[in-house]
């Protein structure tokens, strides 16, 4: 299964509050909101959807491809990508613009506020997979973007006929009701983090019964309690992989389903699949940003059976 990643392509700068969020919001001010937190540190680390769930699928063996733009400031992440085994032909460069930032701020129970700065990404409408000199993909990934191209390449994969994951997330409370109706409807897959799942119930009117019934699967993520694998009429209760020690939580959702994706390349079922993606997920929190964890697949294959007491597990990612 060949893999198109679009999406974002960030910078994050990771600031970390040595404080509860809670503790300064007042409900009944909510109408005059006005806050800033004093940080103790803020970091610099590449990010960006697409990117992020390309990493942790070259991780795993896969070298996927990147379409998404970039900013004149992206000469050194684009080499960075190609020494870690993802493909960045398909990478648009944008003249005179920076490459999207994100930040994000994260206090003592990993409670985050976030911003987002499109810059290079709010080109990406001007990407396109008509006339792509390759055969034509197995699968696309449409993760956060600018709302526009996420809709451009939803009709795009609907009329060259290429199944797509569906991954609107923060992106959702840009885009219309019918926009998203359309995205659901039309997928092979829908990834979404559990309050992701009920902002589109809200924005669509469309019941979870009705979701499922448009995908040929849906995963749903849920932080501590694990995750929820929609498949073959079944709810695959997924465990998270425990951690050694949590560092920081931004970019677990991509490393999951880049973990996750990797699992369905080699035709494993779909409780292996998610725990694929937890323990991805968990390699991710236990180091901070998005792309600086790593392992071998030895490394890997090793602590998943030692997770999830399989003594002869993914013995077919060995030989891969």
């Amino acid at each position: 299964m060949s893999i198109i990643c679009t999406g974002s392509i960030a910078y994050d700068y990771l600031m970390s509050f040595p404080g509860y969020f809670r503790d300064h919001i007042m409900p009944d001010k909510l109408d005059s909101i006005s806050l800033s937190f004093l940080v103790d540190t803020m970091v610099r680390h590449r990010g960006g959807t697409a990117t992020n769930i390309a990493y942790n699928l070259a991780l795993l063996g896969e070298r996927p491809q990147v379409m998404a733009t970039a900013g004149v400031d992206f000469m050194e992440y684009r080499a960075w990508l190609e020494a870690n085994n993802i493909d960045t032909t398909l990478i648009k460069i944008v003249p005179d613009v920076y490459t999207a930032s994100f930040f994000v701020n994260t206090d003592l129970s990993n409670a985050q506020i976030a911003t987002f700065y499109a810059g290079a990404m709010a080109y990406a409408c001007e990407l396109s997979l008509r006339g792509l000199d390759q055969d034509k993909p197995e699968l696309v990934v449409i993760s956060a973007n600018d709302p526009g191209a996420m809709n451009c390449l939803v009709t795009e994969c609907v009329e060259l006929k290429i199944p797509y994951l569906y991954d609107p997330s923060q992106q959702i409370v840009r885009m219309n009701a019918m926009d998203l109706r359309r995205g659901v409807e039309s997928a092979q897959s829908l990834f979404l983090n559990d309050y992701e799942f009920g902002l589109l119930q809200k924005h669509t009117g469309m019941s979870v019964s009705e979701i499922i019934s448009h995908l040929e699967y849906m995963v749903i993520t849920r932080g501590e309690d694990g995750a929820v694998v929609y498949a073959d009429g079944k709810e695959y209760l997924i465990p998270i992989a425990k951690t050694e020690h949590m560092v920081e939580p931004t970019g677990v959702g991509d490393a999951f389903r880049g973990g996750f994706l990797r699992g369905r390349k080699l035709g494993l079922d779909w409780q292996t699949c998610g725990q694929m993606g937890s323990l991805s997920a968990t390699y991710c929190l236990e180091q901070r940003g998005t792309q600086n964890h790593t392992y071998t697949i030895q490394e890997y294959v090793q602590r998943y059976r030692e997770t999830f007491s399989e003594a002869h597990g993914l013995e077919i990612l060995l030989r891969n």
